[in-house]
């Protein structure tokens, strides 16, 4: 199954979830339809479960997040942190979730799952604002916005094992605390 899966993720990563066939599928796995069939129902099905490898990821996440005591800052950071490090285990699946546009019931299901956590990463910045944290001259909702597009502009340029740039060394970890340097301490030097 999990075959069937990694090549429907990069056949509709690589032509779009609209113009990949199952037939497509079948051709790149070298199987038979029925081969696939027994284990899904449908196309939409392996969108709905790629999409949800990345969303089930964010959740749990957000999940431990919600529980840490301490203050909201803390654990926006700690959400950022953990949000880069699902992107980096399940980097094809998150490019997939970040290029569904809301055209099939599975698409509009994990857009509106994505939104379900802005508004959770929204509430944890107007609770950093609340308690003096972060700045409170910028909209709660386009922080969130901002600090996730940040991490989530990362889909478009990493790749596991090439290390994280020039000048920057240490293993794919050092990705979450390089996100956390400029977005919580910014680009100024101290």
């Amino acid at each position: 199954m999990e075959s069937i899966l990694l090549a429907a993720v990069a056949l509709f990563t690589e032509r779009g979830y609209d113009a990949t066939s199952m037939e497509d599928l079948v051709r790149a796995l070298g199987i038979t339809k029925s081969a696939i069939y027994h284990h899904v129902s449908s196309k939409e099905e392996l969108l709905r479960l790629a999409t949800g490898r990345a969303l089930d990821g964010l959740f749990s996440v957000a999940a431990a997040v919600d529980l840490m005591p301490g203050r909201a800052i803390d654990r926006l950071e700690r959400l950022v942190r953990g949000s880069v490090a699902v992107l980096v285990a399940q980097l094809p699946f998150v490019i997939l979730l970040l290029r569904v546009h809301g055209n099939t019931a599975a698409e509009r299901d994990a857009l509106e799952r994505r939104r379900e956590f802005d508004r959770f990463t929204a509430e944890l910045v107007k609770q950093a604002v609340a308690d003096g944290d972060l700045r409170p001259d910028i909209d709660p909702v386009v922080t969130a916005r901002l600090l996730f597009g940040l991490v989530n502009s990362v889909s478009e340029w990493y790749r596991p094992g090439r290390g994280l740039g020039s000048g920057v060394t240490g293993g794919d970890g050092d990705l979450g605390d390089a996100i956390c340097k400029l977005a919580f301490d910014g680009l100024r030097a101290p």
